[in-house]
């Protein structure tokens, strides 16, 4: 599983690249983190405001930083948001 964090490195994308890591490892999840930092790369995925929250190239979150738990819940496919 590829997770990608959508954002140019502010406070925001820090932490959502480390509730997203806390999330998969403690589903025990086999994944990668990328952080995609280049904002015509972020704009390829349609996000306008970041932090965004991709999955296997899925867009799941934008603008926001998502809890533990909501992650974990994306990661396993239970909801998502565009």
């Amino acid at each position: 599983m590829k997770i990608q964090i959508l954002g140019t490195g502010c406070a925001k994308c820090m932490k959502l690249t480390e509730t997203a890591e806390a999330a998969a490892k403690e589903l025990g999840l086999d994944f990668e983190i990328e952080k995609i930092t280049d904002i015509k790369e972020i704009m390829k995925f349609g996000v306008m405001m970041t932090p965004g929250l991709a999955v296997d190239g899925n867009v799941k979150v934008v603008g926001r930083v998502p809890s533990t738990d909501e992650v974990k819940a994306l990661l396993k496919g239970e909801s998502h948001e565009p």
